[in-house]
């Protein structure tokens, strides 16, 4: 998931008597019990702030799922999101309480600060062979990724032959699906820059509606189901992290944990890049300086100022 046109604030939820919105069905009410247990839900498994302002269009977004799963009232379909069985219902839940949108080079600004403060200043050593590791936290449907293999291949037209890996992750595994198949309506090409688009893009396979990226971009990206919010099974450290849109979801001291793991993964000098909505919070301001808009890089502070990573943040081969 990238950016959310969900739960953007991050105020508490609230706990007094709310009026029942209009329009709701009759035949399927939504009370205030009803939102506080799936608010409660999707905070606890996915980290999601749902607040009271949000009803409606968590009404509107789940009653579809309950005709679906054939649940009479919401009670019902808690149950069944909580019960054994319920996984594929979850996935069903934060596909729809989450809005994916995103698109090609998002925030150009840090494409331009991966390549100068990232990829320049070790193309030697990566032509000698050193690794590189980039993580697209929370990916979406691939084109945050796939820009970042496309910024890599500009400075390194070789970097297929050398140790770079481009992690991309995401909560949501039917965008995930789509993500992999690369392939995108002609108009979302209009976002890549023009020097780019013709090494972006297969042309053999390219429509007046379809574009599809090319093998050798693809080939540099490693997509990945993973909830920010559960045990992280990734390996670091990492140059640059990636997770721009994502916070947002967030309440302020999830946040905070979230920056704190992610300064935890990030080599010294390594790039952390946020939503151009999101604010840098809790201990990780003291791990990360301000490089440029909603940019940071991590100093050469102690490791030990964030306290032990714990056991969801191996080290990596």
């Amino acid at each position: 998931m990238t950016a959310a046109s969900l739960p953007h604030a991050a105020a508490p939820l609230s706990t007094g008597a709310a009026a029942e919105p209009r329009g709701y069905r009759a035949d399927i009410a939504f009370t205030h019990a009803d939102f506080t247990r799936i608010a409660a839900f999707a905070h606890r498994e996915y980290g999601l702030h749902l607040q009271e302002s949000k009803k409606d269009l968590v009404y509107s977004r789940l009653v579809k799922r309950l005709r679906k799963a054939g649940c009479p009232d919401f009670a019902t379909y808690c149950n069944q999101l909580e019960g054994d069985g319920g996984a594929a219902e979850r996935v069903e839940l934060i596909s729809a309480l989450t809005t994916n949108v995103t698109h090609f080079f998002r925030e150009e600004h840090h494409f331009t600060l991966l390549s100068d403060l990232v990829l320049k200043p070790q193309a030697d050593r990566l032509r000698a062979g050193q690794r590189m590791r980039i993580w697209s936290a929370g990916c979406s449907a691939g084109q945050e990724p796939y820009s970042i293999a496309a910024t890599v291949l500009e400075l390194l037209p070789e970097a297929t032959r050398m140790n770079i890996r481009i992690l991309a992750t995401d909560i949501d595994p039917a965008i995930l699906a789509r993500a992999r198949a690369a392939n995108y309506p002609a108009e979302e090409a209009k976002g890549v820059p023009d020097r780019l688009r013709a090494q972006m893009f297969d042309r053999a396979a390219e429509t007046s509606a379809q574009v599809q990226v090319q093998a050798r971009i693809r080939g540099l990206v490693h997509f990945a189901e993973l909830n920010l919010m559960a045990d992280w099974p990734v390996h670091g450290p990492f140059d640059a992290i990636f997770c721009r849109n994502v916070a947002i979801y967030f309440d302020k001291p999830t946040q905070a944990r979230l920056w704190q793991r992610y300064a935890a993964l990030l080599a010294p000098g390594g790039l952390l890049c946020i939503g151009h909505s999101e604010r840098l919070s809790g201990p990780a301001t003291a791990q990360l300086d301000s490089v440029g808009i909603t940019a940071y890089r991590r100093n050469a502070s102690p490791a030990g100022a964030l306290g032990p990573p714990g056991p969801d943040v191996p080290t990596v081969p």
